[in-house]
This record gives C-alpha cells, sequence and structure tokens, in this order.
C-alpha cells in the first residue's frame, strides 16, 4: 500500500501538497494581515522596508530609511512641506550677533520613554562623550567639523532646561545638523541610559558603546525620545513600533500625540512583492515603483487609496568606481591594481559616463517618472546647479566615448573587446542591492551598454546587507550602483566629500579599529571638492554659498568619482483610511510620514 502511493502520480502530488503548505506557511509567516489580526483593538498602520535594520544605536547608522525616523527626535526638525527648522525637542533657540554662539532652550518636562527627565545632560552626553569621543566612529562627526581645522562646537550648560553651543566660527549649517532623523542630523541620546557603556572598556580596549544597543538588544532596553518605541523586532519578518507614552508633542486640545497606537514595519526584500501586500491590503503604505504605477493607478479609485507625488525624489542614483589606491599589511592592494589604473584614469570614467544611454534608462526602466540626474545636489534643493547653468553633462555617446579610450591607451581586437596599454581584457565586477527591482534591471542595462564599447561587466545583485559590509569594512568591491538620501542643505553630504568622511566610498578610509592602509592618495580634485565643501559650510551669504557648491558640482561632474544616473519621482500610494498626511518628497520615508504623530486612522 505504501509503495502504490508513490507511484509517479502520487510522488509528484504529495511534493505539489507540501510546496503548497511551505508557501502557506511561508506567506502566512511574514504576512502582515496575519499580524493585523492580533492587533484588530489597537489603532495601527502597516509600512515596509527592503531589509533587515542594521543598528538599534543612532549614532552608527548609515541607512535610509532607519529605525529612528520613528523613534528619535534632534533639538529642532524639518518641516516636509515648507522645508524650515522648526523647533522639537528645544522650544526655541537664539543666535548671537557674530553667529558664533547659539542657545538652545528645552521644553518644560521632557522624558525619555522610560518616564526618566531629558534635560540639558543629555544634549551635552550627546555632543561631548558621543560625537566629540575619538573612540566613537560616528558619522555625526563629520556634520560639525568647522572650518579647516575640522574643530568641533564646545558647549556650555546654561540651566537644566538650556545648553549653549560655542562655535569657532560662524557655520552656515549649524541649525540644520540638529533637525534629528529627518536628514543626516544629530538625535539626542539618553545619558542615563548610555554613559556606564562608555565607561566599561570591551576586550580590546574600546568601549563597550561600540557593540551597545545593536539589533541582538532587547527592544525594552531601547531609550528613546521620539513618537514611537521599539516593541518588538523579528529578523526577516517585522519591525514593531509602540506609542511612546512620553513623548512631549500635545495636539490643540490638548490630546497627547501620537494618535495611533502602533506601527508595523514590515521586512519586505523585494519590492514586487511589497506592491503584491498592498494590493492585497496587507500594507497601508508603500512606495511606488516606476513599473508598478500604472497598474496602481487604475486601482487607486477601487482600492481606497490616494497616490502622492511630491517631484523629484531627494535621491541620487549612480554607478562609483573603487578609487582607492591603498594597500593591506599583507601588501595587497584593496582594488586589482590593473583594474585600479584604469578606475583612476579620467578618460575611462567620462567615457563610461558617455556610453551609459540615461535617457533610454528613463524612459524604459522609469517609465519618464523622474528625470536624468547629473549632479550630487538634489534637483530640488536652491544649490542644485542645472545643466541650463552651465553644469557638464554626459549624453549618450558611442563614438565619443570610444574616442576617449582610445586616446588613453587603450585599443580593441578583433572581436571588438576592448584591451588595456598592456592588452589586458576590459572586464570589472558591478554590484547593487538585490531587493530593489529597479536597481537591478538599471544594472543590467548598464551591462548592456558597457558591452557596446567592449567592456565585460560582471553583473551581480547582492543583498543590500552584503553590498553595504563591502562599502564600508572590507572595502572588496570594484565599481556599486547605489543611490544617496539628500536634502535641500548641500553640507548634509559632508560625510559623502570629506576626504575622511565616514561614507567617502569611492576613496574610503578605514573605519576606527579596522586594519589601516598604506599608499592611499587623494587626488587634488577630490581635496579641492573637501576644501569647497568646508568653504560652504563658513560663508553665510546665500548666494556665495550657491557659488561655491556650483564649483563642487562642476568638479563632481569633471572628474566623476559618482557617475549619476536618473533620479525617479517621489511616489507613494497611502491608504485612504490614514488621514493627516501632507505629502512631501522631503523628510522621513519619502515624504510619507514626517509628521507621523498627527496621523490619524479611521477604522
Amino acid at each position: 500500500m505504501i509503495s502504490a502511493v508513490f507511484s509517479r502520480l502520487g510522488r509528484w502530488s504529495v511534493l505539489l501538497i507540501l510546496i503548497i503548505l511551505t508557501c502557506q506557511f511561508t506567506l502566512t509567516s511574514c504576512d502582515p494581515t496575519a499580524f493585523k489580526g492580533d492587533a484588530a483593538q489597537v489603532s495601527q498602520w502597516v509600512t515596509n522596508t527592503i531589509s533587515d535594520p542594521k543598528t538599534f544605536n543612532y549614532a552608527f547608522n548609515q541607512e535610509f530609511p532607519h529605525v529612528f525616523l520613528f523613534t528619535t527626535e534632534g533639538l529642532t526638525t524639518l518641516n516636509g512641506v515648507t522645508a524650515k527648522i522648526e523647533p522639537a525637542l528645544a522650544q526655541s533657540w537664539k543666535i548671537s550677533e557674530d553667529k558664533k554662539r547659539i542657545v538652545f532652550t528645552l521644553r518644560e518636562d521632557l522624558k525619555w520613554s522610560d518616564g526618566e527627565p531629558l534635560t540639558a545632560d543629555d544634549v551635552i552626553f550627546t555632543y561631548e562623550d558621543i560625537i566629540f569621543n575619538k573612540q566613537i566612529p560616528t558619522d555625526w562627526k563629520d556634520f560639525l567639523k568647522i572650518g579647516q581645522s575640522g574643530t568641533f562646537p564646545k558647549l556650555r550648560k546654561l540651566s537644566d532646561r538650556a545648553v549653549e553651543f560655542i562655535l569657532p566660527e560662524p557655520f552656515a549649517p549649524f541649525l540644520s545638523t540638529t533637525t534629528g532623523p529627518s536628514t543626516n542630523s544629530v538625535g539626542i541620546l539618553p545619558k542615563h541610559a548610555l554613559q556606564d557603556s562608555l565607561i566599561s572598556k570591551a576586550e580590546k580596549g574600546q568601549p563597550q558603546f561600540l557593540s551597545t544597543w545593536g539589533t541582538d538588544t532587547a527592544p525594552a532596553k531601547i531609550i528613546v525620545n521620539g513618537p514611537y518605541k521599539i516593541e518588538s523586532y523579528t529578523p526577516t519578518q517585522r519591525v514593531v513600533f509602540r506609542r511612546n507614552p512620553y513623548y512631549w508633542r500635545k495636539d490643540n486640545q490638548g490630546n497627547n500625540l501620537p494618535y495611533v497606537e502602533r506601527i508595523v514595519w514590515q521586512i519586505v526584500e523585494s519590492t514586487d512583492t511589497s506592491i503584491l501586500q498592498f494590493r492585497s491590503r496587507g500594507l497601508d503604505v508603500v512606495e511606488i515603483s516606476p513599473e508598478n504605477f500604472s497598474l496602481l493607478k487604475r486601482e487607486e479609485k477601487r482600492g481606497k487609496f490616494t497616490i502622492y507625488n511630491g517631484g523629484p525624489r531627494f535621491q541620487k542614483v549612480f554607478i562609483s568606481f573603487n578609487l582607492n589606491k591603498g594597500r593591506r599589511k599583507n601588501g595587497q592592494p584593496v582594488v586589482n591594481s590593473i583594474k585600479s589604473r584604469w578606475f583612476n584614469t579620467l578618460a575611462f570614467r567620462q567615457a563610461i559616463a558617455y556610453a551609459i544611454d540615461r535617457q533610454t534608462m528613463l524612459n524604459n526602466i522609469f517609465r519618464g517618472l523622474g528625470t536624468v540626474q547629473n549632479s550630487p545636489i538634489d534637483i530640488q534643493s536652491p544649490f542644485y546647479l542645472s545643466p541650463e547653468q552651465g553644469l557638464k553633462v554626459y549624453d549618450y555617446n558611442l563614438n565619443t566615448a570610444k574616442e576617449l579610450l582610445l586616446k588613453a591607451g587603450f585599443t580593441y581586437n578583433s572581436k571588438n573587446q576592448l584591451l588595456d596599454a598592456e592588452g589586458n581584457r576590459v572586464r570589472f565586477s558591478l554590484i547593487t542591492n538585490t531587493e530593489n527591482k529597479t536597481r537591478v534591471a538599471m544594472g543590467a542595462q548598464i551591462k548592456q551598454d558597457l558591452s557596446k564599447i567592449g567592456i565585460q561587466v560582471d553583473y551581480n545583485p547582492i543583498s543590500f546587507n552584503t553590498l553595504t559590509d563591502k562599502l564600508s569594512n572590507s572595502l572588496d568591491w570594484e565599481c556599486h550602483l547605489l543611490g544617496f538620501t539628500g536634502g535641500v542643505e548641500p553640507h548634509d553630504g559632508a560625510n559623502v566629500w570629506l576626504t575622511d568622511g565616514g561614507l567617502h566610498s569611492f576613496n574610503q578610509k578605514p573605519l576606527e579599529g579596522q586594519e589601516p592602509l598604506s599608499g592611499q592618495e587623494i587626488a587634488p580634485w577630490e581635496a579641492e571638492i573637501s576644501r569647497l565643501y568646508i568653504q560652504g559650510s563658513q560663508e553665510l551669504d546665500e548666494v556665495k554659498r550657491k557659488e561655491i557648491y556650483a564649483q563642487t558640482q562642476r568638479l563632481t561632474q569633471e572628474y566623476l568619482p559618482f557617475i549619476h544616473l536618473v533620479t525617479p519621482l517621489s511616489l507613494v500610494a497611502v491608504r485612504d483610511r490614514i488621514q493627516g498626511v501632507k505629502y512631501s518628497a522631503l523628510g522621513s520615508l519619502g515624504g510619507t510620514q514626517w509628521n507621523k504623530y498627527e496621523l490619524k486612522v479611521a477604522e
């Protein structure tokens, strides 16, 4: 009897049943609608992200979106609609006439999520003990280095509610650095919860803080000051945020904010899957990729959701070559020496730029829902230099690309394959994050485009976590396709353009505690961009600041540390049951929830 069951048809039937059961289990474990059933009596909405959080310690964050959009605030905040800096933890601030002293006055009775008072001591702790601490490798340092010497501000406690920042010289972007998770700026951290970790030492003598509040930390131990705290984290599935009962905001009637009790941040590693979950009402909010726009637009009324268009996204998508000439302790170069010569040849990078058909990329992959990008400064920023204002562009031209390569000493063999002067076949690897379907398609087109000038691209989409590890830690990469989130203030990119910046990825210095490199070089144009970013931060006249940042854009387009591609439109679909949405391309999660504390859910 048993052997009869496993006939050819029977074996396939049993296998089919097992596959169905497995798929049902997998979908149920990841489906937010199943989680919704457990919270029928709790007001909540569900959104998504493409990967697991890397840290619960805001000082070490280098990704976007991140959990701190929900949990953390700074002294000020950025209004997503007006782009104006507004009070947050600080109810007011006063700037001296010489622009070198700023006094922040905190709100009365501020509390952390555990009920402990939030005072000036926490502000001083965040800056002096964490940001200014040489043993703590936080990108926040890059935003607060003032002048050519990179001097940090000094802080003075005036009272439990008042802190004075004393600057060595006027520093134009200072207020922008205080806006918490709205941009790449400082969020205040709790002294009472973290001070011991700075005093305690790990095995190698480094502060215990370096490993404090990793994603393996029990959520109850993560103390925050934002509208939500972390209630639970299930790797590869979701982060659940619970309303912070001690959050400071109140509405005009004196009711405590936020209104919604819980937010579920579903981890969905495929943009296709996130759209499926949104269409099946498993998600309340989803960012729309160009390939899904038409489908969702047809379903807008029937599905009871609204598609918001905020104009060009505050995001730059690009490819970048690893220009690092450094060598490791064992003498091995960071980048293969033959390929490093190609990458560091300006004509090679410019030829690549001419060979990528960005207009076809915009038309086919983005369905026309975006614009060709030529600058590291966002199109919506007042500091953006347009091609009409003289910014160099690289319109698709294969003949120009080939001419540049031939003049630089490259040749073609009988198979039309590109060779360098020593006869080496020009071939390199390109990586991007596999979770982003649009970027995967962009990489495929780049591979095809570059084959037309004889270059073989070994294209390998990998997980986002693996990609960021290569960029930040191992430095083991040749060319990557990625995007940076930005804002209206150019200094938000200081960690990218300062030569020792934490995201100076095209020529990255090892982080604190990592193996040092020998022989690393800084190109003159690279040093000049860094100098100009410092100069731009020193200039208070906006017209003069614009010209300084215009110079940086001319240099970046001439020397191409990043070859910018396409900036998509900021498109988001939001269930109509979520009320109070004030949509903007600027702000948290693409601008949908920058005012998350005001949102309501109509069941």
